[in-house]
């Protein structure tokens, strides 16, 4: 990835908030390769980045509880103007939760809440802030909403971020929309009404790519991982889902092969 995509409403971040850090790193550098340093996007103590052949790909604070949330990853959207989207948020049907709050260096902040009842963070990139490897082994590869209320939420996305989304399908059976289309595509919004367990929020998925998902999955269960989904065959490549030792969600995407 040689430059952050700077469309309204691209993934730009990824954080992990986990209870156990120590834990956490050790799983990810072991399974993807990642090294850590202090330092980051977000102005807190705790916060850990993580690099992949020595380039940013997320960031793990530390889970004090204190907020009353669960572990797990978080996806932030760039939007070029805070003040101008946090506004725009509630008119949309989205609620803020949080800033917009300054980061020294690397621009604003602000979590929001999307109509699905979905997180997601907003962040105003100052400087050469963002992930810098997208799309190769051991870097996040896609970014995926599971929703319900589709149409109310699609809206939401193109009205208040700013995304120019392509219907993928409208079918009921597979209902699909993209930020971008094609290979230009960064993002995903799936109509996950009939999946959703009841009382199962609805949710913004991380996929990591991996050359080999069988044996990635090997190594993550001997780390403390649990499959969720075993592993299938997609168009898009063989996709599986895990839980981190900690409990985290993330999934995992072998890309098809060229040859």
């Amino acid at each position: 990835m040689p430059g952050l995509d700077r469309r309204p409403g691209t993934p730009c971040w990824i954080d992990l908030m986990t209870s156990n850090p120590v834990r956490a790193r050790s799983f990810y550098a072991t399974l993807f390769g990642w090294t850590f340093a202090a330092g980051g996007h977000a102005d807190t103590g705790g916060y850990i980045v993580a690099y992949k052949d020595g380039q940013p790909v997320a960031g793990l604070v530390d889970n004090d509880g204190e907020a009353g949330l669960p572990d797990g990853w978080s996806t932030y959207l760039w939007v070029q103007d805070l003040e101008a989207t946090v506004t725009a948020v509630p008119r949309h049907g989205g609620t803020l939760l949080s800033g917009p709050t300054d980061v020294p260096e690397n621009g604003r902040v602000a979590k929001v809440l999307d109509p699905a009842g979905a997180p997601v963070g907003l962040w105003e990139v100052g400087g050469d802030a963002g992930f810098r490897l997208h799309g190769e082994p051991g870097a996040p590869a896609w970014h995926e909403l599971h929703a319900r209320h589709f149409p109310e939420t699609l809206a939401f996305y193109r009205n208040a971020l700013g995304w120019d989304a392509s219907l993928l399908s409208d079918a009921d059976e597979f209902r699909y929309a993209t930020l971008g289309v094609g290979q230009e595509a960064t993002a995903g919004i799936l109509d996950a009404t009939a999946f959703l367990h009841s009382g199962y929020p609805a949710a913004w998925q991380v996929y990591f790519q991996v050359s080999d998902t069988e044996l990635d999955i090997t190594q993550a269960l001997g780390l403390g991982a649990s499959v969720i989904d075993p592993p299938k065959d997609s168009p898009f490549g063989r996709v599986a889902s895990l839980s981190d030792p900690t409990g985290s969600l993330f999934k995992t995407i072998e890309p098809p092969s060229r040859g």
